[in-house]
């Protein structure tokens, strides 16, 4: 189930597949799909039974679902995996960036041994485990181990040399819950706890339970007691973004009594001594009270904080840290949710191992996530009540809405229930409980629940994860306390590959192709991974058109990344809404309100969040580019009488559409087996050039400051992108099924191919024209080859009558050309030549020497005769109007009857008389019968 409670809001864009907004764009027709089915129909009529083995095919074809597949194709051989595929596994892959038994064990045996006098492998003793403390932002990793008698060390592994090194040593057991460590290397900032035995030693005396000390290590020197309390303190060196050098390290300080501060620490080098300039009196600053719950964003240098206020809604609150020592509160926003009541948890601030033996239950678990794009979730749960459900919420506060998902679960006993994680997947905010579900929340595009992944049972397993003690310590990275792995997270192409070929339902399909495209990265090796996805199995889409999510997912990431400022100006899918319901999943949206900035000026990730926010605060509809107002426009050019202003706008269309072909050619460099830019199709010249035109209005109004020759370069290059891809789609089902030479001729027999052929190409079409998007010079030529081979005359007629197959040019040239006077031919010609436009109608009858073009002649030229006369002056002899005597008998006696007539004075009258120009020639016609004795 899935239901919604959503803004109300005009929306504008592209128009979904089988709407009438997104119906055939004119002159392609409105019963595309109905025709596409009638092919399975119009190919049963042939009395051979080769032939209705070929209609079964061309059926087949036609007919939705995948059993258009010829025997002899094959998908790709890492979608032919059976059903316990690893793909179920690893749609999120993992890659172990720090593995203690690797990267520490080693070095902490040879300690051992040497410490030991070369005992056996003292990795193997238990008192040797390294535990993980923090992860600093150069990615240098902080540990602790235990040592002969029980002594603590603190170790540190250096990510860039991959080296360790050895920092302190405690000479008794301590629990270490915090650490860091500054970007120098010379000051070590660590909080710890008295264990049971040593609270046992000062029994009768009054002994802190958490100790916060600062020690300098480059070498060992001094050892500062920061603080002697008996609540928890986290510590946090700050890593600034410069390359300069300093002398100074910022520390920050959370403590469970609800406040932070931040320390100033100058230290002074004396050769290779580093000593703290005035240990005895630290510059302090409280920077924050009354916070409930807080995290560091170590990549960003932010703290995340909440406070609550007394008969006021909690508010999220951030600071972001500057290379300069300053910071700045910069954002609030307030909450929906209450923190009262609720014991100070810190994420990010805490790794310790002793955080895992808790027992105390966490009513409410909150995290919050940011992407480079500027996006910002903060997402919570609620702790169990229900065993058969789990919900959450994730508030996507850079939209102004949030959502609550609620799982059903599979039966099981609630012991078995663990703790819901959430961890950053940079584009994804994944919801995870293990043995349960997976949910991988788009947070780029969260408006439609379609483009998000809904995972469970064997395709919701994270392998080498013991996932009850997992979270993420930063983007795109996992952190297995149980082990102290750190695991780097991506999405794997490969296995999102397969979970396409695999999936059966429109929304695990559609998520996976959102994620392919526009999160993985549209290149053009994937494109064709998914161009042969599509050739089987675009029918089997119900509910989207896989080509249009193909089409603007791919140009949107391209297109985007050459400048982040088009993310709102270009769609990024054909969908307006879904309303298909997620098996398992119900999903309430509510309105929340927008944060605010502290701050004017904006930098990095600031700036965008504060485009995300100005587009949903001032923006009443989408300003993705409308392809309803490009069908509108073109509907116009199409109809529009011929003026000196449409002669002159129709000349700068073409232009654009000689650019996009140029542009084209340019990046078209290898050899092309499908048979397309052969020719010129006016009405796609026309719709390319206007697409390019109506784009550069589009994008001139709201990014005037990059300049008009970047617009128009840019609208260039996406019309260009567009054909290509299209092009591409062509080259491939060009090379899968290998159709024959496409001479021209009627139905051929055992051509299962051109039928397969005829059926995708058929769905471009649909694809194209419901966007109203152009298609490459040459496509509706070979798309009529291929159906004159795959359907008999009346069929291919009735195509063409409803704009599923298109009349060019070259097409009836060559058809001309080709085909004698026999009946047969003679027959097709007829039809062919009564659907034709008047442009083409005039060259093709000049080339066929036979009375019907002879006839059709006569009747076109009286006609355009006659309008002429009807609109110029008559003081011109009418013979010195006629250019050429043409060699027909019937046009020459009408042409000598009207100059008698002329001379007789009949012209001087025929303002005042309303001429019947078909009545005339039929007059003429009959006087010739007459005189020749017929």
């Amino acid at each position: 189930m899935c239901s919604f409670s959503l803004r109300k809001r005009t929306t504008l864009g592209p128009a979904p597949p089988g709407s009438a907004e997104g119906r055939a764009a004119r002159p392609i027709g409105n019963g595309i799909p109905r025709l596409i089915r009638l092919a399975a129909v119009s190919c049963g009529r042939s009395e051979s039974s080769a032939g209705a083995r070929m209609e079964a095919a061309a059926a087949a074809a036609a007919a939705p679902g995948p059993k258009a597949r010829p025997e002899a194709s094959q998908a790709p051989s890492f979608a032919a995996a059976g059903p316990g595929a690893a793909f179920r596994a690893m749609l999120c892959k993992l890659s172990a960036r720090f593995d203690p038994s690797r990267d520490v064990g080693p070095w902490l045996s040879e300690r051992a041994a040497a410490e030991r006098e070369g005992s056996a492998d003292a990795w193997g003793n238990h008192s040797e485990t390294p535990l993980i403390i923090n992860v600093e932002r150069n990615g240098n990793v902080l540990y602790t181990w235990k040592g002969p008698e029980e002594y603590t060390n603190v170790g540190l592994y250096d990510n860039d040399n991959k080296k360790n090194q050895h920092l302190y040593t405690f000479e008794k057991d301590l629990r270490v819950i915090s650490c860091s460590i500054n970007h120098e290397k010379t000051l070590l900032a660590i909080s710890f706890l008295q264990t049971a035995q040593e609270e046992k030693k000062f029994l009768f005396q009054t002994v802190p339970k958490c100790l916060t000390l600062l020690i300098e290590i480059h070498p060992l020197n001094n050892v500062k007691v920061l603080k002697a309390v008996d609540s928890c303190i986290r510590v946090q060196f700050l890593y600034p973004i410069t390359d300069k050098k300093s002398s100074d390290s910022c520390l920050l300080l959370i403590s469970e009594d609800k406040y932070a501060e931040k320390l100033d620490i100058r230290t002074v080098r004396e050769g290779d001594r580093v000593t703290i300039e005035n240990l005895s009196r630290l510059s302090k600053e409280r920077i924050a009270d009354d916070l409930m719950w807080s995290q560091w964003d170590m990549l960003g240098q932010r703290l995340f904080y909440i406070v609550t206020k007394e008969e006021e809604r909690d508010v999220l609150n951030c600071i972001q840290f500057y290379p300069n020592k300053d910071f700045k509160l910069i954002l609030e926003a307030p909450l929906e949710i209450s923190m009262a009541d609720i014991r100070l948890r810190s994420v990010n601030l805490n790794y310790s191992y002793y955080q895992d033996q808790e027992t105390i239950p966490k009513p409410l678990d909150v995290h919050v996530f940011t992407t480079d794009t500027g996006s910002l979730c903060l997402c919570y749960s609620l702790a169990n009540v229900n065993s058969k459900e789990v919900s959450y919420t994730v508030a996507f506060l850079h939209k102004g809405y949030s959502k609550t998902y609620t799982t059903t679960l599979e039966e099981m006993n609630s012991l078995q229930i663990k703790e819901l994680v959430f961890l950053d997947l940079d584009s994804y905010v994944a919801a995870y409980l293990p043995g349960q579900f997976l949910h991988l929340l788009d947070t780029q595009h969260p408006d439609l629940i379609c483009h998000s992944f809904f995972l469970s049972g064997e395709d919701a397993k994270m392998n080498l994860l013991n996932a009850a003690t997992v979270f993420s310590p930063s983007k795109s990275s996992v952190l297995d306390r149980s082990t102290g792995k750190i695991f780097t997270v991506e999405m794997s192409p490969k296995a999102l590959l397969q979970f396409l070929w695999k999936s059966k339902s429109d929304n695990d399909q559609l998520a996976a192709l959102h994620c392919l495209l526009l999160h993985v990265g549209s290149t053009e090796e994937l494109e064709n991974q998914i161009i042969q996805w599509l050739s089987e199995n675009a029918s089997s889409c119900f509910a989207f058109d896989p080509i249009q999510e193909l089409i603007f997912a791919s140009l949107h990431w391209k297109v985007c990344l050459e400048s982040s400022d088009l993310d709102k100006l270009l769609p990024y899918t054909s969908l307006l809404n879904w309303k298909k319901d997620i098996p398992g999943i119900l999903c309430k949206m509510y309105i929340i309100s927008l944060p605010s900035l502290k701050v004017r000026n904006f930098k990095g990730f600031w700036e965008k969040l504060n485009m995300n926010l100005e587009y949903v605060k001032y923006i009443e509809t989408p300003l993705h580019f409308s392809h309803k107002v490009l069908q509108r426009e073109w509907y116009k050019l199409l109809s529009d009488e011929k003026s000196a202003a449409r002669t002159s706008y129709l000349k700068s269309i073409f232009e654009n559409t000689k650019k996009v072909l140029s542009s084209l050619h340019m990046w078209e460099t290898e050899e092309r087996t499908a048979p397309l830019f052969q020719d010129e199709d006016y009405q796609q010249s026309l719709l390319t050039g206007l697409m390019v035109a109506q784009l550069k209005e589009h994008l001139l109004r709201p990014l005037q400051y990059i300049g008009k020759k970047k617009i128009d370069q840019i609208a260039v290059d996406y019309v260009s992108k567009l054909l290509g891809l299209i092009s591409r789609m062509m080259e491939n089902v060009w090379r899968k099924y290998s159709p024959t030479s496409l001479a021209f001729s009627f139905r051929q027999p055992e051509k299962v191919n051109e039928a397969v052929v005829f059926h995708i190409m058929c769905r471009i079409l649909q694809a194209a024209s419901g966007m109203c998007l152009p298609l490459p010079p040459g496509f509706h030529t070979r798309h009529l080859e291929v159906g004159m081979r795959c359907f008999p005359l009346h069929t291919v007629l009735q195509y063409i009558d409803h704009g599923v197959l298109h009349l060019t040019e070259k097409n009836v040239l060559n058809l001309w050309k080709e085909l004698d006077n026999t009946e047969k031919n003679v027959k097709l010609k007829l039809s062919i030549l009564m659907r034709l436009p008047q442009a083409i109608g005039c060259k093709v009858c000049q080339l066929w020497n036979h009375s019907l073009s002879n006839s059709a002649i006569a009747r076109n030229y009286v006609k355009l005769l006659f309008e002429k006369l009807s609109s110029e002056q008559y003081n011109i002899p009418f013979m010195d109007r006629i250019s050429t005597r043409i060699e027909f008998l019937p046009l020459n006696y009408l042409v000598t009857t009207i100059v008698e007539m002329e001379r007789q004075g009949w012209a001087a009258s025929l303002e005042e008389t309303n001429m019947n120009a078909r009545l005339v020639e039929e007059v003429a016609l009959k006087h010739t019968t007459i005189l020749l004795g017929l």
